[in-house]
């Protein structure tokens, strides 16, 4: 398995929108790093939700139900989406600022490239930020 953390503008899809609609394409990334990374996803894979923008905090778990196929919203047919559904919103989401400064988070690849919006995590890395939005 597999773990990823992928960032969302609550205002145009949040974690409550995904949980609404039980699954759905995550679509419209037009980077290639994280077109990268939505390929190596298989079914199963788990991921971080995280709020940018408004919030900037890990909010939930969703899992990658789709593995990378034709993103619907690309008329070039050149960019691929995957397909998530929800697994567990954060009874406390996590803040940037908390990832920040706790250093099992240093070498996490969205500390490190701020702007990727679907970036891999480690095994530790994930186990770490669900234990942070419990304690």
């Amino acid at each position: 398995m597999n773990y990823w953390l992928m960032k969302s503008e609550p205002d145009v899809f949040s974690y409550d929108d995904l949980v609404k609609k039980g699954k759905a394409e995550w679509d419209g990334v037009r980077n290639y790093a994280a077109q990268n990374n939505m390929k190596a996803m298989r079914k199963g894979d788990l991921s971080i939700f995280y709020h940018s923008n408004i919030g900037i905090e890990a909010v939930g778990i969703m899992e990658i139900v789709a593995e990378a196929a034709p993103d619907s919203t690309d008329d070039t047919g050149k960019w691929m989406a995957v397909h998530v559904g929800p697994k567990e919103k954060f009874a406390k989401p996590v803040t940037l600022k908390t990832m920040k400064a706790d250093p099992a988070l240093a070498d996490m690849a969205m500390i490190r490239q701020s702007r990727l919006s679907v970036s891999p995590l480690t095994e530790a890395e994930f186990k770490h930020i669900v234990s942070l939005s419990k304690a």
